[in-house]
């Protein structure tokens, strides 16, 4: 089910804030605070926040959530990032494209881009790419995830190992302050890495709200991405990581916006910079 703009916005804002307070949210919004507290108990509903006294915050659980919730919460700015990411990938060129809600969002983006071979694991970017012209559409083999339409398990990492990718597009279901990007089932995890093993260049796409959750399993460090492209400033320890390991930090932001760094810390954070993208 579609989640309505004003809860997406509370959403968004608890994510980013790491809480809201019924009081502030209504007056914000112009509505009752029982219009925002019948909001906040539709959201935790949907597992995607945890009531506290007189707000909310968000549900960082050790399970994912589901599939359509995803597609819908922070749709805008995955298809900014979108965006953002396709703008990487030359045409006449392979690459391949991970599960995830976001990469999809990078599928879309792609659909014009001429000559480039498509490898994923995802049936959805099949479906999204299949009327694209002048495109070679390769699809993994392996076990169906009924509920996203991602394909794991070893026969999709097997399938995978034949190849060697010019770019890989990848996601994340949460982002470590220390660099580790982290996800939920063991065997999509298999499938990410050999995923990464076999490209070239690696596209790291994740929206700001993969920081305030956790995950159990690690795929990988920040150190083995080559671009990761969000939609606002990372944490400064995440930051920090990226500076080091030389990765490349896209901000795909709505317009408007700058690439100013609201917050305490040393002087050298204060001033970071980042490449912003107004899109």
């Amino acid at each position: 089910m579609e989640i309505p703009p004003r809860q997406n916005e509370i959403l968004a804002r608890a994510r980013a804030k790491g809480r809201v307070a019924v009081e502030e949210l209504a007056s914000r919004h112009r509505v009752t605070p029982q219009t925002i507290r019948r909001d906040l108990n539709d959201l935790c509903q949907r597992g995607l926040l945890a009531r506290i006294h007189g707000g909310a915050v968000p549900a960082n659980s050790v399970s994912n959530f589901g599939y359509a919730d995803r597609r819908e919460l922070a749709s805008d700015e995955k298809r900014r990032i979108g965006l953002a990411a396709a703008a990487l990938v030359p045409a006449n060129c392979s690459l391949i494209i991970n599960i995830g809600t976001t990469t999809e969002q990078v599928a879309r983006s792609l659909y014009d881009r001429e000559n480039l071979v498509v490898i994923t694991n995802n049936i959805n970017v099949i479906n999204i790419l299949s009327g694209s012209r002048h495109k070679e559409l390769i699809l993994a083999g392996g076990t169906v995830r009924q509920s996203d339409g991602g394909i794991v398990g070893e026969a999709a990492v097997d399938f995978i190992r034949q190849f060697k990718v010019d770019y890989a597009i990848v996601g994340a279901s949460a982002l470590d302050e220390d660099g580790a990007i982290l996800d939920f089932d063991h065997r999509e995890v298999s499938v990410a890495r050999t995923i990464i093993e076999n490209a070239r260049k690696v596209i790291l796409v994740s929206d700001r709200g993969k920081f305030e959750r956790t995950a159990p399993m690690r795929i990988c460090d920040i150190s083995v991405i080559d671009h990761f492209v969000t939609d606002a400033p990372p944490p400064p320890r995440f930051w920090r990581a990226c500076q080091r390991h030389d990765v490349d930090v896209k901000i795909a932001a709505a317009p408007g916006a700058t690439n100013a760094f609201a917050g305490a810390g040393s002087k050298t954070e204060q001033n970071r910079t980042f490449e912003i993208e107004n899109v």
